[in-house]
């Protein structure tokens, strides 16, 4: 399945996209949320669409997308977890993952447009695979991580540099600016991924790619970054794991460039969608 969440924020309702059609499932009665995924949504939903799928409303091609995942507890990030990224940032490989957070107001709809912070001359992109969780972990093997995933989405890692590398020493103030997490436009069931960790993945700037590469190519796996991260907190339903971005964004370029207001974002994962932003300055919002 591909699950979509659509209409005005503040205002967002379920969804779902069957052959190239949005459809309103707002009858079904409950958003896609923590709630739904962990009191077996994705089961209840299937069953659900086998007799009422005929019976939704198709919703415009014109309507806002929101985030596929009502607001999540958490969204944690990978960071250097592509061999040429590490390199392109000038850094050593990881030997263990790199984690840090984005602050889930970060999160916003896959064509909402990158909003540029006060103060801010180094906003980045970074195209990357993210994991939604889909019940609690805690203390799970590598073995049975994959237990724990309900599906994937396409997202966008946005980082304002300076804020990350010269602001206090934490990356995580360089992540997590309103409209820095846009994702989507699906969530989409694992089950119809028949390969995550092969999956090409790419983004352009005004037309130009400056991103192209495949999740083979990541440092550490899915298993191994659900399990890792469950020894050191509790995952939950709708919880998202960002893999990490491959190399191409703009601090790794020479010279480095990142965006000014008006450029145009485009990003795309094999199988799960593509989305499109408009970086927007604050000043001249």
């Amino acid at each position: 399945m591909k699950l979509l969440r659509f209409g005005e924020k503040g205002n967002e309702k379920p969804g779902i996209e069957s052959d190239g059609k949005w459809l309103d499932c707002s009858t079904f009665g409950e958003d896609w949320s923590e709630e739904f995924l962990e009191n077996n949504g994705l089961e209840r939903l299937k069953t659900w669409l086998k007799s009422n799928s005929s019976k939704l409303q198709e919703i415009s091609k014109n309507t806002r997308l929101a985030a596929p995942i009502k607001r999540p507890s958490k969204i944690i990030c990978v960071g250097l977890n592509y061999s040429l990224h590490a390199k392109e940032s000038g850094m050593p490989l990881p030997e263990t993952p790199i984690l840090f957070m984005k602050a889930t107001t970060s999160l916003c709809g896959p064509n909402d447009p990158i909003l540029i912070p006060k103060n801010s001359t180094k906003t980045d992109w970074e195209v990357e695979l993210a994991v939604v969780i889909g019940k609690k972990a805690l203390y799970i093997e590598k073995e049975n991580a994959m237990d724990y995933v309900a599906g994937y989405c396409l997202h966008n890692d946005v980082s304002e540099r300076d804020f990350q590398l010269h602001h206090g020493g934490q990356w995580v103030k360089g992540k997590s600016a309103d409209h820095f997490a846009p994702l989507g436009p699906y969530l989409v069931t694992k089950e119809e991924i028949k390969d995550p960790h092969n999956l090409r993945l790419w983004l352009k700037v005004n037309g130009q790619m400056m991103q192209d590469s495949n999740t083979s190519d990541l440092v550490f796996d899915i298993p191994t970054l659900v399990s890792y991260i469950s020894q050191y907190m509790t995952l939950l339903p709708g919880d998202i794991i960002s893999t990490g971005t491959p190399s191409g964004v703009g601090l790794g370029l020479k010279p480095p460039r990142y965006l000014v207001h008006g450029d145009e974002v485009e990003l795309g994962i094999e199988g799960l969608g593509e989305a499109k932003q408009i970086a927007i300055d604050f000043n001249k919002s």
